[in-house]
C-alpha cells in the first residue's frame, strides 16, 4: 500500500496562490493514477483533480478549470496542486488520493488512499 501526506496548506487572501504537494511513501507511486479532492464544512467531499500514472493526462472540476494545475513528479514520489486566483468558496480541507487504474477518476471511492489532509482558507 501507499502512504500519503499533504502540506502546503494554509491561510491566504482572494486573488493569491497556494501550492500543495502531496508525498507518498510505500508501494511505487508511479503505478498509482493521483487525485485531489477537497471538503467544506457542511458539504460533500468533492473532486478538484485526477492524473494519470504518467502524467500526461490530467482532468479537474468545472469549478477549479483555469486556475488548479495538478502536476506530479514521481522521482520525488509527489504529487502537487497549484492553486491560483483563489477564491473564498475554495476554503476547505484538500485530500490527496491514490486509486488503481480501473474506475472512475472523479468518485472519491474509486480511491484507496488517503492522506490526512491539509486545511486551505481564503479570506475575501
Amino acid at each position: 500500500q501507499v502512504q500519503l501526506v499533504e502540506s502546503g496548506g494554509g491561510v491566504v487572501q482572494a486573488g493569491d496562490s497556494l501550492r500543495l504537494s502531496c508525498a507518498a511513501s510505500g508501494r511505487t507511486f508511479s503505478s498509482y493514477p493521483m487525485g485531489w479532492f477537497r471538503q467544506a464544512p457542511g458539504k460533500e467531499r468533492e473532486f478538484v483533480a485526477a492524473i494519470t500514472r504518467g502524467g500526461g493526462n490530467t482532468t479537474s472540476a468545472d469549478s477549479v478549470k483555469g486556475r488548479f494545475t495538478i502536476s506530479r513528479d514521481n522521482a520525488k514520489n509527489t504529487v502537487y496542486l497549484q492553486m491560483n486566483t483563489l477564491k473564498p468558496e475554495d476554503t476547505a480541507v484538500y485530500y490527496c488520493a491514490a486509486k488503481d487504474a480501473a474506475g472512475s477518476w472523479t468518485k472519491d471511492y474509486e480511491y484507496h488512499y488517503w492522506g490526512q489532509g491539509t486545511q486551505v482558507t481564503v479570506s475575501s
